[in-house]
């Protein structure tokens, strides 16, 4: 079994409910969409193939707590899942960040799964997959990346029509540069909305910096 790896690096958890602690996050190759806000498009190709041996023990010379496995998107490679539940099986405890275009149904449950929904202004909102929030327990987050007033809108809608809070954690971001992060946090505070709201802590940290 091999996988195609863009980076291995550690850090602070830069997003998502564990925000601030020191994960070790593995970055694979390849992603279907092309959102407009993506700030990691270097992973779109770059990277070199390793199997599972390799990863693991790149893993742990690093002797995580927490682990992140991210992209691109993950689970455009099909041993992602092996990969997920080998990362459960020695004991870390392991997140998946996914942009929710594919099936989360081969997802190791023990892994905590941060999903996206993908907004109007990202222009890959067709590629929500819809049936995986049924795959979403309370300890898994849907997040929200959003670019204007209209994405805002269209967020709060989605809330009520999926009945997100009652069935795991939201998250609410605006994107870097382009949605006033005050501006969104007013409008949390107006709508009484039962949101996360969250910077992403690593850009405020470091910037565009890759393997931070």
């Amino acid at each position: 079994m091999n996988l195609r790896i863009n980076e291995i690096f550690y850090s602070l958890q830069g997003e998502s409910d564990s925000v601030g602690l020191p994960t070790l996050f593995v970055r694979l190759t390849g992603c279907p969409l092309r959102c407009g806000y993506c700030d990691t498009r270097y992973a779109f190709r770059e990277g070199g193939w390793w199997s599972l041996e390799q990863i693991m023990e790149r893993v742990a010379a690093d002797a995580p707590r927490y682990v992140t496995v991210t992209g691109g998107e993950p689970l455009a490679q099909a041993d992602t899942p092996a990969l997920l539940t080998a990362l459960c099986d020695a004991g870390y405890a392991v997140s998946l960040e996914t942009s929710g275009a594919l099936d989360l149904s081969r997802v190791d449950p023990r892994v905590v799964k941060v999903m996206d929904l993908k907004t109007p202004g990202s222009g890959e909102m067709e590629k929500n997959r819809l049936e995986n929030i049924r795959y979403l327990e309370a300890k898994d987050q849907v997040k929200f990346v959003i670019c204007d007033a209209r994405d805002y809108a269209w967020s709060r809608r989605m809330l009520d029509e999926l009945e997100l809070p009652r069935r795991c954690q939201v998250l609410f971001s605006p994107v870097h540069g382009r949605q006033d992060a005050t501006e969104l946090a007013d409008w949390i505070i107006r709508d009484r909305l039962q949101v996360r709201f969250q910077l992403q802590l690593h850009k405020l940290l470091w910037g565009d910096a890759k393997g931070r």
